[in-house]
């Protein structure tokens, strides 16, 4: 069962929402919010394995920890925060890589669009 990609909803037109743009999206949870965290780091690849019979595992490389000890491994993240990020448009598939049990995507953070730019008027200056 591959996994689709979900955008972000936005608003069809202003005049029935009474909004412009995108919608806000919800606040995120302490999970949630540390599996964005993870995610957005450039330096941890983030992978998603989807197995023939449907199971997503998210995981990532845990490096070393030279003052603790810890790590070298590879590290779960929890599938439903994950889902609930990827149905909110907050993380996003790269292609999917596929042998004849798995399929494998690469996991992206999406940037969130500024806010629009505000235009700065000249103003005259005393000499």
């Amino acid at each position: 069962m591959p996994l689709t990609v979900v955008h972000a909803q936005t608003a069809e037109q202003p005049r029935v929402t009474g909004r412009r743009g995108p919608r806000p999206c919800a606040p995120l949870s302490l999970a949630e919010a540390d599996v964005l965290r993870i995610v957005a780091d450039t330096r941890t690849p983030v992978f998603v394995t989807v197995r023939a019979g449907g199971r997503r595992r998210y995981s990532y490389w845990r490096p070393l920890d030279s003052a603790t000890g810890r790590g070298g491994c590879y590290a779960a993240l929890p599938t439903a925060e994950c889902d609930k990020l990827h149905a909110a448009g907050r993380i996003a598939l790269g292609d999917p890589l596929t042998d004849p049990a798995r399929t494998t995507y690469r996991v992206t953070a999406v940037r969130t669009p500024a806010g629009p730019a505000r235009a700065v008027r000249a103003r005259p200056h005393a000499a």
